[in-house]
């Protein structure tokens, strides 16, 4: 007789806490069939999982009383504490491109790594570098040098096909003691709200893990990469309490292209602010509904305003998918690259409606400094709008940066750049390429405007 393998996969499981409280062996077949094992599929899975190990270093904050001179001159050893720390992070990434060396792994497994050396299964180390990273959505892809090495990937599955009760195995570096696997079954899908990250549709587990298997595997019983172990939820995130969290492997791809093709993940902006439909608001609107999205407000002038989108719209579908809640259009849109033609359907005063609106660049209103020239690595530049009028502000400046050495503070006012008026990020990144060896700001600071020569 012929038994489902989810049937066989729980005697095996039942009979393995058997074998071990009983210390008995177990048979290698029952009534003439072989027992069921997961071991051949995690033999040919194994190789394609790495553990990570990155070296960098942080400012290290001064206390208040080193800024009180009388402090400073009775405690002369303290002027010579150390500016920055060494810290070290431990974690998992997937080969996802064995010709090309790519590795996926998570944001803040790699973030501010000066070093990341990457560990094979056979033992092998080797040297990743950065091509691209998403702190959104916590991904980042690496890439080594695969000359004459013989790499393992992972195939994909669709995510989109998982439901509620299939088997899943998590497989990654818990705790730094090196690669384990441990198995559960997929407890929610599509979870989101949780605060953990930007962009959230997280696939959740019960299946064991643990702080370092960040950006490790999780995988179906055909061997299959359906998601990446991302998070946890414990008391004080100590451990696993049953309750694991992995990015869905389709949103992983539709990253790892962006990161691989430009360094980054360029989003689009559809221009809405949006709030789930309450039942309040549903019986408001007369409507027998219980999920979806209203439009609260629409931008002027942004894809949604030329799409048609008015206050009130009721959003039920984008893409001829269900539209649950803000957070899922969210993601939805921020998945979505620019110029991508999106259809949505509404429902606006009892009709359905259906528009369609081609997603827009979103308008940058913050830059990293490091992004615009070395120099002004550590400052934060916003953007702000106030009676029509635009300006540039350095919103904040991290302690001992080079912005910080050069004498940039926060709250400082951007006039001109280099003797030319700049009112916008656009105007900025014309005026300063990242290779100048010297920049000439003019600030206004409080009362007072000054010239900054930062080179």
């Amino acid at each position: 007789m012929f038994l489902p393998h989810r049937f066989l996969l729980s005697i095996a499981l039942l009979l393995a806490v058997f074998s071990t409280s009983v210390h008995a062996v177990l048979p290698v077949a029952v009534n003439g069939q072989d027992m069921p094992t997961l071991a051949p599929m995690i033999e040919k899975v194994r190789p394609a999982v790495v553990n990570i190990a990155t070296r960098g270093s942080v400012d290290v904050q001064n206390h208040p009383l080193m800024n009180d001179p009388l402090f400073r001159r009775f405690f002369k050893g303290f002027e010579n504490m150390p500016q920055r720390k060494e810290v070290k992070s431990l974690g998992s990434g997937v080969i996802i491109d064995a010709d090309a060396g790519y590795i996926v792994t998570n944001h803040h497994v790699i973030e501010g790594a000066d070093e990341i050396a990457v560990t094979l299964h056979d033992g092998r180390q080797l040297e990743a570098k950065i091509v691209g990273s998403d702190p959104e959505a916590d991904v980042a892809i690496l890439k080594v040098e695969q000359d004459k090495l013989e790499l393992t990937e992972i195939p994909f599955a669709d995510s989109s096909e998982l439901r509620v009760g299939d088997f899943a195995v998590a497989i990654g570096n818990p705790f730094g003691l090196g690669q384990t696997v441990t198995s559960g079954i997929i407890s929610a899908l599509g979870r989101t709200g949780l605060g953990i990250e930007g962009y959230e549709d997280f696939i959740q587990t019960d299946a064991s893990i643990n702080p370092g298997n960040s950006g490790g595997a999780l995988v179906n019983l055909r061997g299959e990469l359906i998601g990446i172990n991302t998070a946890i939820l414990a008391s004080g995130g100590a451990g696993n309490v049953g309750i694991g969290f992995a990015i869905p492997i389709n949103m992983v791809r539709e990253l790892a292209d962006q990161l691989i093709e430009y360094g980054e993940v360029r989003r689009g902006m559809l221009g809405v602010v949006m709030q789930n439909l309450t039942p309040e608001l549903a019986r408001a609107f007369g409507l027998d509904m219980h999920q979806g999205v209203v439009i609260s407000q629409v931008i002027e002038d942004s894809a949604a305003s030329k799409a048609g989108l008015k206050v009130g719209d009721v959003v039920t579908h984008i893409n001829e998918k269900n539209v649950k809640s803000a957070s899922a259009m969210r993601n939805m849109v921020g998945m979505m690259r620019v110029g991508s033609k999106m259809e949505i359907k509404v429902i606006r005063d009892g009709e359905t409606k259906e528009l369609v609106a081609y997603i827009e660049d979103e308008i940058e209103q913050s830059l990293a400094g490091e992004k615009i020239n070395p120099h002004l690595a550590g400052a934060v530049i916003e953007a702000h709008e106030e009676g029509g009028s635009q300006f540039l502000v350095i919103a904040s400046v991290s302690r001992g940066s080079p912005a910080w050495n050069a004498r940039l503070r926060e709250g400082d006012l951007i006039l001109s750049v280099n003797r030319a008026p700049v009112k916008t990020l656009a105007d900025l990144k014309k005026m300063v390429k990242f290779s100048d060896q010297q920049i000439l700001f003019n600030v206004q600071r409080g009362q007072t405007a000054l010239f900054i020569l930062i080179q």
